[in-house]
């Protein structure tokens, strides 16, 4: 538990340093748009191609660890659907930010806490893990916001329901690493050193948004949504996840890593989505900051009993 703590204590606390920053106004309130677009654009797919360009796959079984992944987040979907939607009656946008915020995990911190618990090898199968599970999750989001999103038709359109996944940054930088990987050419002499540059600015800066971007107050909007949402994403994803590992024979490391993104908090990418599509930016915000907050206890909790 001390060695958990150790390896976590250090990415909660740049979170509560990027709250402390914000809160002290020691930088303008606009810094963090700009320099969470370029972190999600530019340092972190830097990032994901060095450590899955160079990773060795060769003695991972990973397709438990991903399919354990995948069924995890369609099963809490599923719950979403039926008996949650028939308990708590939401309305179309609140059942949006229900379904993201139960499912979508914070890449940074997903990564940070990888790297810091399990090496560099955590670090590569979690980019692996994330690869699949991005488009995966992003793919849902869209669909379901297209169909109970404010203002939103569900003549849509392939174009606007594809697109958005198929040219999603963190997706076209996994699968460039994965070609350079198994292609085996490996990254360029000239351009390796400049990507491990990019790439090493990406967690802290990441880390500091996510703390940036905390709103208390928006925790006590539709709080029996926000509730459910922090239970399923931080209580109930997790340990599905975890039967699932342990039903399809997942590896010790690949396992703790399946399980290790899915106790993660919920990404600020799902407000930024709920926003433009309709959804209910009061509880997407409310999740955000609830499921960070309770993050802190869940994760070495949970991490631990594995």
């Amino acid at each position: 538990m001390i060695g958990i703590l150790a390896a976590l204590t250090p990415v909660f606390t740049v979170i509560l340093i990027g709250f402390a920053v914000r809160q002290r106004h020691l930088v303008p309130d606009a810094f963090w748009a700009p320099a969470e677009r370029f972190t999600f654009y530019v340092f972190f797919p830097a990032l994901l191609v060095t450590s899955i360009a160079r990773a060795d796959f060769a003695g991972h079984d990973v397709a438990p660890m991903l399919m354990a992944s995948v069924g995890g987040i369609l099963v809490v979907i599923l719950a979403c659907l039926i008996p949650i939607r028939q308990w708590l009656r939401p309305n179309g946008p609140a059942l949006t930010s229900l379904i993201q915020s139960s499912v979508r995990p914070n890449v940074y911190v997903a990564l940070a806490a990888a790297a810091a618990l399990y090496g560099a090898d955590g670090m590569a199968l979690a980019s692996l893990c994330l690869a699949v599970v991005v488009p995966v999750v992003n793919l849902v989001s869209v669909l379901a916001l297209v169909r109970w999103g404010k203002g939103q038709s569900p003549a849509f359109g392939w174009r606007g329901t594809v697109w958005p996944v198929a040219t999603n940054p963190l997706i076209l930088a996994c699968l460039i690493g994965l070609a350079l990987n198994v292609s085996g050419l490996g990254l360029p002499p000239l351009i390796e050193p400049t990507l491990d540059i990019l790439g090493r600015a990406s967690l802290p800066i990441g880390l500091l948004a996510v703390g940036a971007g905390l709103e208390f107050r928006a925790v006590h909007a539709n709080r029996s949504v926000v509730a459910t949402a922090t239970t399923l994403k931080l209580a109930v994803l997790p340990a599905v996840t975890f039967l699932l590992c342990l039903a399809l024979g997942a590896e010790d490391l690949a396992r703790r890593i399946a399980v290790l993104l899915a106790t993660v908090p919920v990404a600020a990418s799902a407000y930024v989505m709920a926003r433009q599509m309709g959804g209910d930016t009061a509880v997407m915000a409310g999740a955000i900051t609830a499921t960070t907050l309770a993050a802190f206890v869940t994760m070495p909790l949970i991490l631990f009993a594995l």
